[in-house]
């Protein structure tokens, strides 16, 4: 081999190890991403999987009572009511209502997420068309307050939080909905499932079951291993070559 080849044979297997590297690195990501999301599964089914139980019975950990089936029965606070946006369903823009539920003997309320409805800006909606009864019996999993928007006490709501003018809720921050509400509100959320009420014109899109599968984690994973055998591969061939 000429001396002129040799750095360049050495850059060439250099950069196929530096591929391979970053190659396999992501497919290492993708496979911790899989293992989360089966550990994800395993405690979704179990807790999908134990009998309805009245939301006032859940303890004060929220991670305890995350995904729990619940029902739920109380008077219904449409006048404070405030949409989840933007939210898509199906391909089409829209948003979820969430609205205040009185439990008896309860100063704070707990939000009910009621459903999707179509808003073509994702956000603007007739509050007064999708009231539904004054006091309602429902039942959902729960749903934790899992983002911090930055929604301090005595300052002016961030817009990445929402607006209270509107009514509106761009992230899922307890503090944000305390805020556009104006009462205590409960550290966990309903998310209110498909019940016969459906047919009504005027109820929202019931939410529907939080999705089981692996996600697309295994095949990404696959792919990464597989390119980086394949610079591996490339590399020492021209190295060859050379």
């Amino acid at each position: 081999m000429s001396s002129s080849r040799t750095p360049r044979t050495a850059l060439t297997l250099t950069i196929a190890l530096i591929v391979a590297a970053v190659c396999v690195r992501l497919g290492v990501w993708q496979t911790s991403r899989l293992t989360a999301r089966q550990a994800y599964n395993t405690t979704l089914i179990a807790r999908l999987g134990e009998p309805q139980v009245p939301v006032r019975s859940l303890t004060a950990d929220t991670a305890a009572g995350h995904y729990r089936l619940v029902t739920a029965r109380g008077a219904m606070r449409y006048d404070r009511d405030i949409v989840w946006a933007p939210r898509m369903r199906r391909g089409s823009p829209g948003v979820n209502f969430l609205t205040p539920m009185v439990l008896p003997g309860s100063d704070t309320v707990v939000l009910v997420n009621r459903g999707w409805a179509y808003s073509p800006d994702a956000k603007s909606v007739d509050f007064t068309r999708w009231r539904e009864r004054d006091t309602l019996s429902v039942s959902g999993y729960v749903e934790i307050w899992a983002q911090d928007c930055g929604a301090a006490a005595g300052v002016p709501l961030p817009a990445l939080c929402g607006d209270s003018a509107t009514r509106l809720l761009r992230k899922l921050d307890r503090r944000a909905a305390e805020r556009i509400v104006g009462l205590p509100v409960a550290p966990y959320l309903i998310m209110q499932t498909s019940d016969s009420s459906l047919r009504a014109d005027s109820v929202p899109a019931r939410v529907e079951l939080p999705i089981l599968d692996e996600g697309p984690h295994r095949g990404y994973a696959f792919q990464w291993f597989a390119l980086a055998t394949i610079a591996l591969a490339g590399g020492v061939a021209l190295a060859i070559r050379e």
